[in-house]
């Protein structure tokens, strides 16, 4: 059974850096892309950055310059480096990938930003 989980999370002041993590319990994510979404209370699910199986990233206008989406595939995991946070990044980021015909959630993990 695939499983997924976040870590890394925590409260930090706006302008500081998080890494978040996420380690899948299989060797899924050389072949498949990955993705990072967040939910802040009261909205939708948003796609944050995604990394596809041979690297070529993308990002959200919102985060552009200030988060960067790595993988090491030799550890099943996937990095989220967040720099320069603001206050309305706080949400509960998500990582996800669709392998084995089906799509895969990880718990979720909160990054709460003061200002």
């Amino acid at each position: 059974q695939v499983r997924l989980v976040e870590s890394g999370g925590g409260l930090v002041q706006a302008g500081g850096s998080l890494r978040l993590s996420c380690a899948a319990s299989g060797s899924i994510f050389s072949d498949n892309a990955v993705d990072w979404y967040r939910q802040a209370p009261g909205k939708q699910r948003d796609l944050v950055a995604a990394i596809t199986s041979g690297g070529s990233t993308n990002y959200a206008d919102s985060v552009k310059g200030r988060f960067t989406i790595s993988r090491d595939n030799a550890k099943n995991t996937v990095y989220l480096q967040m720099n320069s946070l603001k206050p309305e990044d706080t949400a509960v980021y998500y990582c996800n990938t669709e392998a084995f015909g089906r799509s895969y959630w990880g718990q979720g993990t909160q990054v709460t930003v003061s200002s």
